[in-house]
């Protein structure tokens, strides 16, 4: 998520400690720096990544919830790579509780979303009879969290795109701040256990960064017009922020800690210049779900994103 030695992307993800931009698990993967034609076409992926997720957003509706339930997919078969299995009819069946729980949701029944990824992950696990069934079944779990905390989210009529779009802002922002934070200042790893080169300056400049860039989209969103946020007061906002800043570079430090435990360098090389969704989504899977869970404590099944952006 920080450190010094990874470039910045744009994109729905927050990982900045790495050698390609935003994450990585393997020395091999920290170690390399990005040449200069390697360097655009990240950028361009991450520029066009970018435009996707936000058209995204702004559209809502089905297009939303396909954008988010093809990614849960895609990161679902990435994870059962990475853990080396499980069998297709494994697969078949993860994937099939996953675009169900995507129509569970786009029905307004999260609830019944919810209940399909817990019971296909159970189906996963037992199926798979293997050391390693835990895993296997944990993978259908990590890749609805990826759909159904943003779909929580945005499902807020009010405030459900002004939700999605801060994340994106303090994600992003903690992975670009703590990339060149990083590089500029670099000192104390934070975790060399499970990303070398990730380090403290880099964690802070790019949660500094995440509250400054958080503040200014709900006081954008203020000035706008938009109902209960003008004159907001900062304090809350940037306690916010700060908090899923850090729950991003947890969620890219557990990522990383996962491809490290198995022995892979990127998730898939699905996205050019990137690697694969895994590593790309890692710190916004993090920092959305706990927005979503603050969200609903809060504001209930109502008003998740009020919850969570109102204080």
């Amino acid at each position: 998520m920080t450190g010094g030695n990874a470039a910045p992307h744009a994109g729905p993800s927050g990982s900045s400690g790495e050698s390609r931009p935003g994450a990585g698990g393997s020395s091999e993967s920290q170690s390399r720096r990005p040449q200069p034609g390697e360097l655009g076409k990240r950028l361009v992926s991450g520029v066009v990544m970018a435009a996707l997720a936000i058209g995204a957003v702004i559209a809502g509706g089905p297009p939303f919830l396909l954008f988010w339930a093809a990614a849960a997919i895609g990161i679902y078969f990435e994870w059962s790579a990475m853990t080396e299995g499980p069998a297709l009819r494994a697969r078949v069946l993860g994937s099939t509780a996953l675009a169900a729980a995507a129509l569970f949701a786009g029905w307004g029944d999260p609830g019944a979303a919810l209940a399909a990824v817990i019971a296909g992950a159970a189906l996963v696990a037992v199926l798979d009879r293997s050391p390693r069934q835990v895993w296997r079944g944990a993978g259908v779990l990590y890749a609805g969290a990826a759909l159904l905390a943003p779909a929580m989210l945005r499902g807020d009529r009010e405030f459900g795109v002004l939700a999605i779009l801060f994340l994106f802002a303090v994600v992003w922002s903690t992975d670009v701040f703590g990339y060149f934070v990083g590089r500029a200042v670099g000192g104390p790893r934070l975790a060399p256990a499970v990303s070398p080169n990730k380090t403290w300056s880099g964690a802070i400049g790019g949660a500094l960064g995440a509250v400054a860039m958080g503040a200014a989209v709900i006081r954008a969103a203020g000035v706008l017009g938009m109902a209960g946020l003008a004159g907001a007061e900062v304090a809350p906002t940037a306690a916010i922020a700060l908090a899923l800043s850090i729950a991003s570079q947890a969620g890219d430090l557990f990522e990383s800690g996962i491809k490290r435990r198995f022995g892979v360098k990127d998730a898939s090389h699905v996205i050019p210049g990137h690697g694969g969704l895994m590593d790309r989504l890692d710190g916004f899977i993090a920092a959305c779900g706990v927005a979503a869970l603050l969200g609903l404590m809060r504001g209930g099944l109502d008003g998740p994103a009020r919850g969570f952006l109102l204080w």
